[in-house]
């Protein structure tokens, strides 16, 4: 029975494109497909790379000559022998027109003889005169229970090892650290499990944080989706209550199991607000306190010179996240990355919004969406249809009391003790201010106090407070204008 790589594989190969791009960076684990899929369909297969030139697979000899890529691709052409041609590592070669052109006579030729190339690699942009003859294909990234099955392997090759000894730790951690390994590559996941036991022998939480600053080395190297390893608590968030009660009452349906208690699974939520009023805060607490790994997708990273890489890049991203399921997946100042650019950007910034949208209906993995934005009229109405969010929350400008828990969570934080302030004069006196201003004011007078060789004192806050425009004062009408907006159509978080 085939698996699903390899029935969407041999379904690809059926259309007949004469040009299908693989892009990974696990080669081995590529050619090993290819070759069950060439077994499968009794075709030929032969491989390419700029150190061993055109060989077959089965293990003749390479043939000779064919080491540059231009040579490679003329032996191709002018030999009638029909299969698959993996050609590794092609890119940049193929920026060459001689290639170029050799690449567009095996296609052009693919009727008279089904020579298909599979350009396989970690990377690899085409050219538009390719690019419109080829098909993408991606290797599955591995689920819980591939890694599992992986994990299993591991574990008897260790006792095999070692005298029929069982290793040993703690079952939660394990189950853990499988968790954190769904989405990377199965090669890595597997490193890392092996490294886990025969570190010591047993599988802690040390190995665990291990594998999640791996994942976070790997997660950066790819650009536009980061492993954020800020997280808060919602104890380090003032007010927001109805936010916090919301949360609380799907916290068990997404990171339990939502189908057998009747429920469906949490989707996710917009917060909208001013600036600095702790929506970014609350996106890192909701992933703090469901304990989920928190993803944070960086729009400007996304966007690439090349027609197409644009939407490719945001459609790895959403997979990765699938992928990494339950995870919470962190979109801030959507609107800078979606706001509409007319003509001007070539439409890349509609097909990203297709794309984000088709995504939004479609996925079924849990992963919890929090997107923030500042700026309501510069998002695109399809977004803010019913249903594609929970819920749409506004974060206002905290009120007195509110003020008063964030003037003690951050003298706290500083290791202040907060009874030693007044912390009713500082909230009253901070009338306006956002949570990101009440902190700076905290901030501010420490090194004020610090430049006197004083102790912080609620007077020197205060009269940095005295010294300090809020935003709300500063860009009034704007504010005002977004509480109008928000009144009638969200939810207040506080």
């Amino acid at each position: 029975m085939m698996d699903a790589d390899e029935l969407a594989l041999s379904a690809l190969l059926g259309s007949r494109f004469p040009v299908i791009v693989l892009e990974t960076p696990e080669e081995a684990r590529a050619l090993d497909l290819l070759e069950r899929v060439a077994n499968l369909g009794d075709a030929a297969l032969y491989s390419w790379s700029a150190t061993s030139g055109v060989r077959r697979i089965n293990g003749r000899d390479a043939t000779a000559g064919t080491s540059p890529l231009g040579e490679a691709l003329r032996h191709i052409l002018t030999t009638p022998a029909a299969g698959l041609y993996a050609l590794l590592d092609p890119y940049p070669l193929l920026e060459d027109p001689v290639c170029q052109r050799f690449v567009r006579e095996i296609a052009m030729g693919h009727a008279r003889c089904a020579r298909t190339l599979v350009l396989v690699g970690a990377r690899i942009g085409l050219p538009p005169e390719i690019l419109r003859m080829s098909a993408s294909f991606s290797l599955a990234l591995p689920t819980a229970a591939d890694i599992r099955r992986i994990f299993k392997e591991e574990i008897e090759l260790w006792i095999a090892q070692h005298d029929g000894r069982k290793p040993g730790g703690d079952p939660e951690a394990a189950e853990t650290l499988v968790q954190h390994l769904v989405g990377m590559y199965q090669d890595d996941a597997r490193r890392l499990l092996r490294q886990a036991l025969r570190t010591d022998g047993r599988v802690t939480w040390d190995d665990v944080a291990a594998a999640l600053k791996q994942k976070h080395h790997a997660l950066e190297s790819g650009g536009a989706l980061q492993l954020q390893t800020d997280i808060e608590k919602f104890s380090s968030v003032g007010g927001q209550a109805r936010l916090k009660h919301w949360l609380d009452r799907r916290r068990e349906a997404f990171v339990g199991d939502a189908a057998s208690l009747g429920l469906d699974v949490p989707r996710g939520i917009l917060l909208l607000g001013v600036q600095g009023g702790g929506k970014s805060l609350a996106a890192k607490a909701i992933a703090g306190s469901w304990g989920l790994p928190l993803l944070r997708l960086d729009f400007g990273a996304l966007y690439d010179k090349f027609h197409g890489e644009t939407e490719r890049n945001l459609r790895t991203a959403l997979e990765t996240a699938g992928a990494m399921a339950p995870c919470v997946l962190w979109m801030d100042e959507i609107e800078k990355g979606l706001a509409s650019g007319g003509d001007g950007d070539g439409g890349v910034s509609k097909r990203v919004l297709a794309t984000l949208l088709t995504w939004m209906s479609e996925r079924r993995g849990r992963v919890f969406m929090v997107a923030t934005a500042n700026d309501i009229s510069a998002l695109p109405p399809e977004l803010l249809r019913k249903g594609r969010f929970d819920e749409i929350f506004f974060v206002d400008l905290p009120g007195e009391d509110v003020r008063r828990q964030i003037f003690s969570i951050h003298l706290a934080k500083r290791k202040r003790d907060p009874a030693r302030f007044d912390l009713a004069a500082l909230a009253a006196a901070a009338q306006g201010f956002s949570g990101a201003e009440v902190e700076q004011a905290i901030v501010a007078s420490l090194y004020e106090a610090h430049a006197l060789k004083q102790e912080l004192s609620t007077e020197l806050v205060l009269a940095e407070i005295g010294g300090t425009k809020p935003l709300s004062v500063v860009r009034a009408e704007e504010v005002e204008a977004l509480r109008d907006w928000a009144s009638e159509r969200t939810v207040f978080a506080d």
